[in-house]
């Protein structure tokens, strides 16, 4: 008995050369991006923690703008607005929280990105309204704008602040 009884006349299908492109040699910027997560902390894989300064705004959305643009491939403008949202959440925290320190987080799921940015207050931000005129309360009006959905989750102790975009799965 042959092994391969009935398919003698089939042909197998032939393996494909792989291009160079989908080889995808890793770049100076991957590697890069790559150090400075290992650096910083990578909000993928766990919760990077960062003092309550207005510093840490500008590490948080570096953070973002590394994770979205470069390890996940999206588009610049998704990048933008991810890296302002984290921004204005960041801005709250380190503003309203009283806190030494928040939290910042990232998910990806197919066809969506989450951030989240926790600290240990209980205190909810609110969605006030803002005329053209206000040079402050844009924070949630931007989240609530540019983001497909935020909220905000009570913990035992403090609060996660969250935003979610629609993203394309290249």
């Amino acid at each position: 008995m042959g092994g391969m009884a009935g398919l003698e006349g089939m042909e197998q299908p032939r393996r494909r050369a792989v291009t160079a492109a989908e080889r995808r040699v890793p770049s100076v910027e991957d590697e890069l991006t790559a150090r400075t997560l290992d650096l910083l902390g990578d909000p993928t894989a766990d919760e990077v923690r960062l003092s309550s300064r207005s510093e840490s705004a500008a590490v948080a959305r570096r953070l973002t703008e590394l994770v979205v643009l470069r390890r996940w491939g999206l588009s610049a403008e998704i990048s933008e607005y991810a890296v302002l949202l984290v921004s204005e959440l960041v801005g709250n925290a380190v503003r309203h929280a009283g806190a030494r320190t928040f939290g910042l987080r990232m998910h990806r799921r197919r066809g969506w990105l989450r951030v989240e940015v926790s600290d240990p207050s209980r205190g909810l931000p609110c969605l006030m309204p803002v005329r053209l005129t206000d040079t402050s309360g844009w924070g949630l009006f931007l989240v609530d704008k540019l983001s497909d959905r935020w909220g905000v989750d009570l913990l035992p102790r403090g609060k996660t602040t969250w935003f979610e975009m629609r993203v394309i799965d290249r």
